[in-house]
């Protein structure tokens, strides 16, 4: 991307007029085209009542499920629309059957509501779950996920990127493990879906889950999921209702085939026309381009902090991409965010409930988080970098 196409998105999203924004991995600033789609529709219901708009805007939320294959390099009758990241992952999960002994592999770096579901479960059926060993480059080792393979495994689930950093899991190399053994293979991509170039066929996962909200730079409560064919006809949703099956006879229903067997009837079609606004924005970007951009900024903000004596940058991968964690010796993370919000810079804060088995394993302290995105730019970058330095000096 070149400083006069930086410009134009950069106009094309009001709040970086008022903020530096490196919360993006938290919720992205949406761009006006987003804003503005989410209130045409509810003007329209104002005018013309909730039932009436959504049928006239059929064709457009038809588009969206176009829109988001597209992204993934998947057919729109894989593709389910839900109100959340977790809910998209919580639909395919739990519909899985897990028995006594049967084993779930997943990642070090692995996100809080995903390993207390595995728990959970673990807890209700006897189910086993175990972590994969990192690597030397401190990424789920595939090699050693290799080793753990065997006839007990009933799912591979990992996070693509985690939420308390840098990283993103060899999730291709993954795939092949887990084509291989024919073990259902999901896999999050809450942090990754709209700053990583994603291709379900290149990646080999049977499953798919992501936010609108995070590097979309969609609107909240938008989520969604991509769901192979051939797992999603051995599964059944733990939850039905009349749209995501038929009610064919007072004794007897039919789940549809689809993925929207995984949705729910009712949603907000404002904010399912904003997310497909938003992908439509990513794609006419392009994901290549997005994730080359994001990635430089990542690393240059990493630099620039490493630059910093009091400051500890934790991120690990031999890839990395535009999430950035970091300490600072003396000043508490939560502090630190709130200095910088005062001087109108979003940063986050990442505690060890968001990632037990990581924090436990390397003792990390509380983390702060500056995720970047591609309408950053490296003057912000170096403001950030300078308000650090400064506060770690006190």
């Amino acid at each position: 991307m070149d400083s006069a196409e930086i410009q134009r998105v950069r106009q094309d999203t009001p709040g970086c007029q008022e903020i530096r924004h490196f919360n993006n991995a938290g919720a992205s600033l949406p761009p006006r085209q987003v804003t503005e789609t989410v209130i045409e529709h509810l003007r329209a219901e104002e005018r013309r009542g909730g039932y009436e708009a959504t049928a006239a805007a059929s064709e457009r939320v038809e588009a969206v499920y176009g829109s988001l294959a597209r992204m993934l390099n998947a057919a729109p009758e894989d593709i389910a629309l839900t109100d959340s990241a977790t809910r998209s992952w919580q639909a395919i999960f739990y519909a899985i059957e897990f028995g006594a002994g049967d084993r779930i592999l997943t990642c070090r770096s692995e996100y809080a509501s995903n390993a207390i579901a595995y728990l959970q479960v673990a807890e209700r059926t006897g189910a086993i779950v175990e972590v994969v060993d990192d690597d030397e480059h401190g990424q789920l080792d595939v090699e050693d996920l290799k080793r753990r393979i065997d006839g007990s495994v009933k799912l591979i689930s990992i996070s693509h990127v985690p939420t308390q950093g840098g990283l993103v899991n060899p999730a291709e190399a993954v795939g092949e493990v887990a084509s291989s053994a024919g073990i259902p293979y999901l896999l999050d991509a809450c942090q990754s879906a709209g700053q990583l170039d994603l291709d379900v066929e290149r990646l080999r996962c049977d499953a798919l889950t992501a936010a609108g909200r995070k590097y979309l730079r969609g609107p909240r409560g938008t989520g969604f999921l991509y769901a192979r064919p051939s797992l999603r006809a051995r599964l059944e949703p733990a939850m039905l209702d009349l749209h995501s099956a038929v009610w064919t006879a007072p004794d007897r229903y039919e789940v549809v085939e689809s993925a929207r067997r995984f949705e729910a009837w009712e949603r907000s079609t404002a904010t399912v026309l904003g997310l497909g606004a938003a992908v439509d924005y990513a794609l006419g970007l392009g994901l290549r381009r997005i994730e080359t951009r994001v990635a430089a900024l990542g690393e240059a903000l990493r630099t620039r902090l490493r630059e910093i004596d009091a400051v500890t940058v934790h991120d690990l991968g031999e890839r990395r991409c535009g999430i950035v964690t970091f300490s600072v010796d003396g000043l508490p993370s939560p502090e630190l965010n709130k200095l910088l919000a005062a001087e109108r810079v979003n940063t986050s804060v990442t505690y060890r409930e968001s990632a037990q088995y990581d924090f436990t394993g390397r003792n990390l302290p509380v983390l702060a988080r500056a995720s970047v995105h591609y309408y950053n730019t490296e003057a912000e970058i170096d403001t950030l970098a300078e308000l650090v330095s400064r506060f770690a000096r006190g």
